[in-house]
Formats: structure tokens, sequence, C-alpha cells
């Protein structure tokens, strides 16, 4: 089943998003909403995002960017493969990070999860959600907003889920219910060890189930098959515990 493009009625305008849904097997299927890296909606999301779908889910990957352009118009016009083109693509990419601010993002995500709820074939019940970079932050955010719903939450080569700001994402963890799991990237100066540490101990006292660990050697991006910091083992590492993660929450 081709991936299916949609919009969304968002906080601040109509956001584009994509719907993947499993090749295979009769629904309803438990929603999962992905979110993308820096990068945006491009054919490596898809590639993932229907990965996850054919394990069983219908999967909503938003064009979290929807403010700054559609997605055709922030992709990246390069090689990300090469570091120099990764690099090239990140002075355009990385500004827009910042700009999406908590007060941004919050009204966002009610959206997001208003439309995964509203898919035909989307399964009553708790919903999942799996972050990359920033994202990783946004899937945090959306399980900490909406503990009623949310009840998995990956995040992988995190950046800044533990801040010094008073929206640092670890400080909503004490409202979540969710199952977590973060493979973070190796010498991330984004998600130094401390901050880790912070994470885990943060988790740890808010009684959540979660893993929280450092993908030996797998740079910052490494699940992002069309650029330089791709690391094969990590990536197929993240999929074996994320699916873990999906299965024993939403299908246990």
């Amino acid at each position: 089943m081709p991936i299916e493009s949609i919009e969304i009625p968002a906080a601040d305008g109509a956001a584009e998003a994509l719907v993947a849904r499993p090749t295979n097997g009769t629904g309803p299927f438990p929603g999962v909403i992905f979110y993308m890296d820096a990068f945006g909606l491009r054919p490596r999301i898809q590639e993932m995002a229907q990965r996850i779908a054919d394990w069983g889910y219908v999967v909503l990957a938003p064009n979290v960017f929807y403010r700054e352009g559609t997605a055709g118009e922030l992709a990246p016009a390069g090689d990300m493969t090469s570091q120099e083109g990764r690099e090239a693509a990140g002075k355009a990419a990385f500004p827009r990070v910042g700009r999406l601010t908590s007060d941004k993002a919050l009204p966002d995500i009610d959206a997001w999860v208003s439309a995964l709820r509203e898919l035909d074939g989307v399964a009553p019940g708790p919903i999942g959600t799996t972050g990359y970079c920033m994202g990783a932050r946004l899937a945090v955010r959306t399980a900490t907003s909406h503990p009623d719903q949310v009840a998995a939450c990956g995040g992988f080569h995190a950046g800044g889920l533990v801040t010094d700001e008073p929206d640092s994402p670890h400080l909503g963890l004490k409202d979540a219910r969710a199952r977590f799991v973060f493979g973070h990237a190796d010498h991330d100066r984004s998600m130094a060890p401390e901050a880790v540490a912070q994470l885990g101990e943060t988790l740890k006292n808010a009684g959540l189930e979660a893993s929280n660990e450092i993908y030996e050697g797998a740079p910052h991006g490494y699940t992002m098959a069309d650029t330089s910091a791709f690391h094969p083992e990590a990536t197929e590492r993240h999929f074996t515990e994320l699916r873990a993660l999906l299965d024993g929450a939403l299908k246990g």
C-alpha cells in the first residue's frame, strides 16, 4: 500500500503529513506518531515509517516545520551522504529546530494526536510515538502532554532532552505513564553522558518503565541512511528495540 499524503489543520495553518499503513493484515491497527529529524519529510522518513507500519501499525509522520514551508520546499537540496553535504544541509535545517519552541510544539501535538485518532483503520486505545534527533523531544512532549493516550515512547539519537530551561522535556516525565526506550548516540554533544544519566534518574524517580542506553560507536543521526551519520548496526538495534516497545505496550 503506497504512503498517503494528507493535510492536517494545525495550530498555525495546514500541515502536510505522511500516513503509512500495513502492507498486509486487516485492521484496525494501533496508531503511532513518527517525528522526523531536522532534515524533514523525505524518502528516508517514508522508508522508516513504512517499516514500522508493516509491524502492524498506522503511522502518522507530520511536517512539524509547516510554518517554515512545505516538505518539498524544505527538503535537502544536495547529497547528505558526505560530511560536507550533511553540514551544508544543516545550515538551513538546524535553525528551524530552534524556532520550534515548546509554546508552538504543544498545540501542534494536540493536532497530531487528534489527526491520528481520526484516521481510518486506527484502533481505539493507546497510541505510541517515536522521534529522531529533535523529533525525540517532540515524542517525549507527546507522552507527557497526553499521558492518558500515549503508552509507548521511543527516542533515538535525541538532542536536548535534558536542559537547564524551565520547559526542558525531561521535566514533564513526572506526568507520563508510557513505557520509554531511548537509544542515545555515542559522544553526542547534544545529549552528553551527564544528560543521559540525569534522564535516567528522572525516569526512575517517576517510576516509569524505561530503557536508557548509549549505543556504543553510533554517531548522532545514526538511523538516517541518506546521511553520512548512518550506522547500520545501531539502526537495526533501534528497530528491534522500538518494535519490542510498541508490541509490548500497544499489542500486549
